[in-house]
């Protein structure tokens, strides 16, 4: 009934759905396994995509011909760059989606890929022949070759959801628990682990006074996340924001002696930066408010997602604290929030292409790996079903290092420092921020993506368009010069420094109080400019105005690059170097990093450590 397939992906999430696209774009007979085919790349939380750090993923996501930006670019009724009044470097896209058009894009993307093959079952087991993963089990009886499995099983691994008192299996309200896998897993040798997390209830947004909150409108002009031609919003749903009360507080501390988070019933830990209300009601007891925001789940329903409420508690006291927020005196709850605990699996076992230590050709990818985020699985989802195809055809694997992108600092963190807690991206996890802006994610990764074979052809003739416009543009500016009486009166009138002499445009762009657009309108050298678009223009700008700082991250990433290039043999002895500290080689032996690079960036490992082992495989 079934013929081997190249890979096969299990879970149809964020995860699962990147790497089922990256791997049959590349030309892999792919095969996508999923409980329920009615909720391929479901929202199982907020609908919103992007944000701080998660923004610049999407556009690494889309900048290496993945779907997820188009996909969010098509169902998006609300678009803002948050940090705006901060440098480029923290500037973060994020977009409010339509939940059911979010969904519904995903899957009409997914049909359209030919290599690729869908299949509704649970996979309850793998298939293992002398360590290496040859197929899976579903539930329906089927042994389904392959010659490499990617597992994106999101919450869904031994799910658990709790309300209060009440628990009940489940990877998702209204959708049963995935069982087999985990425990056929540790038996092989993995390391396993649970995880908690937890989402808001819904209301019904006929119910709730608007003239009680802050509205949130969208950015205009409205922006995107792709770089290909995706059709920019013409109209916008707004936001509302208002808050908790201590009111709000001590009807839900009545809860707390049911909460399964303080009864000790949840033994996972939940995501320290997204906590529920009653942990930040207990944690933050000083304050006597918190920020909640409501958030519409698409164009058409009315259904609203109360975000800053995540929740455990039991229904009835859920009920009661919503209606003593300002705006919520008569809401009508459609469902209640709940926690999730799920099976994870530490992903210091795996590789940096995201394959297991243990067994060959079995990759994982999102939550699996103890990670939180939409963006985080997706991401992962894609490098996994980029190197399952790389894999199974014999070539050499594709990683990305830390100064390339946020996909490979967040690998790399995961691989080499574990995470006890839900793993979410930040800006302050890397160190090159002004090089991983969320602007120039074409100019860092299109060409690496064109020559594996996943960027298309129409991708990167648009970025070399783009990028021959901006090197244009800022060799324009360089050698453009400027004469006080052409800018002078301009200068005074904005209480900038005038000049006293002719000078080179480029000075005055390197002002903070100056930008492109009042340049380009005064100064006739640079009308060839008023033909580009905002994105070029900008992006010229910040290579002009942050030059030395830009040149300053790529010499520190450029030595740092000479130890991600120095690579540690798969089967090194470290009990031969006798210099190293006990604490290294124990941590070194444990999980065996790559390179050098990998090595310094584990905790424990000294930069002695470090420096022996140099000398030690430079012999």
């Amino acid at each position: 009934m079934f013929p081997t397939y190249d890979v096969i992906v299990v879970g149809a999430g964020h995860a699962g759905n990147e790497a089922a696209a990256a791997a049959a774009n590349l030309g892999s007979k792919t095969l996508l396994i999923t409980m329920n085919m009615q909720v391929i790349g479901q929202m199982s939380c907020n609908p919103a995509m992007g944000g701080v750090a998660k923004g610049q993923i999407v556009r690494e996501i889309d900048a290496m011909g993945g779907l997820s930006g188009i996909v969010t670019d098509e169902s998006m009724i609300q678009f803002r760059m948050l940090n705006r009044s901060k440098g480029p470097a923290m500037w973060s896209p994020r977009s409010q989606n339509d939940r059911m058009l979010f969904a519904q894009k995903w899957r009409l993307a997914l049909e359209k890929i030919q290599n690729l093959d869908f299949w509704q079952d649970m996979v309850v087991g793998l298939i293992i022949k002398d360590k290496r993963v040859v197929g899976v089990k579903t539930s329906m009886g089927h042994e389904i070759n392959a010659r490499a499995v990617v597992i994106t099983s999101g919450t869904f691994l031994n799910g658990i959801i709790h309300i209060g008192e009440k628990q009940f299996g489940g990877g998702r309200a209204g959708e049963r628990a995935a069982t087999g896998i985990t425990e056929q897993l540790v038996e092989l040798g993995f390391e396993a682990g649970r995880m908690k997390t937890g989402t808001p209830p819904r209301v019904d947004g006929r119910t709730l006074d608007y003239s009680k909150m802050t509205e949130q409108p969208g950015d205009e002009p409205p922006g995107k996340f792709s770089f290909m031609d995706t059709t920019p919003l013409t109209k916008q749903k707004s936001c509302w924001i208002t808050y908790t009360n201590p009111k709000v507080h001590e009807v839900l501390a009545t809860g707390f002696d049911k909460s399964p988070m303080f009864t000790g019933r949840i033994k996972g830990l939940g995501p320290r930066y997204c906590p529920s209300i009653e942990d930040k009601i207990n944690r933050f007891a000083e304050r006597e408010r918190h920020q909640i925001f409501v958030e519409p789940e698409g164009w058409e329903t009315v259904e609203i997602y109360v975000n800053g409420f995540s929740t455990s508690l039991p229904e009835d006291v859920q009920y009661k604290a919503l209606r003593l927020i300002p705006g919520f005196e008569n809401a009508k709850m459609f469902r209640p929030g709940y926690a999730i605990e799920y099976d994870f699996f530490p992903p210091t076992q795996l590789k940096s292409t995201l394959e297991t230590k243990l067994i060959e050709n079995l990759f994982f990818a999102g939550q699996i790996n103890g990670t939180t985020g939409y963006e985080e699985a997706a991401c992962q989802g894609l490098i996994a079903g980029i190197n399952a195809h790389l894999k199974v055809h014999d070539l050499p694997p594709f990683t990305l290092k830390r100064s390339e992108a946020y996909i490979g600092v967040l690998i790399d963190d995961l691989i080499n420092k574990g995470t006890e807690e839900p793993y979410r991206m930040f800006t302050s996890r890397a160190e090159y921020r002004l090089l991983l802006r969320q602007d120039n994610a074409d100019w860092r990764l299109t060409e690496k993506a064109y020559k594996l074979g996943l960027a298309s052809e129409e991708r990167y003739r648009r970025f070399m368009d783009k990028k021959e416009k901006i090197e244009q543009g800022i060799r324009l500016i360089k050698e453009a010069q400027v004469n006080p009486e052409e800018i002078n009166g301009y200068l005074e009138s904005i209480g900038s420094a005038t000049i006293k002499e002719k000078i080179r445009v480029e000075r005055l762009l390197k002002r903070p109080d100056l930008n492109i657009y009042q340049l380009i309108e005064r100064i006739p050298h640079l009308e060839t400019l008023r033909r580009y678009n905002q994105e070029v223009c900008e992006e010229i700008e910040i290579m002009i105005k942050y030059e030395d700082y830009i040149e300053r991250e790529e010499k520190m990433a450029q030595k740092m690059m000479a130890l991600e290039d120095y690579r540690i043999p798969s089967n090194f002895n470290y009990d031969l170097v006798k210099a190293l500290s006990a604490e290294g080689r124990e941590k070194l032996k444990r999980l065996r990093p790559e390179t050098l690079g990998q090595a310094s960036r584990i905790s424990g490992v000294s930069p002695s450590d470090v420096s022996i082992l140099m000398v030690y495989l430079g012999k």
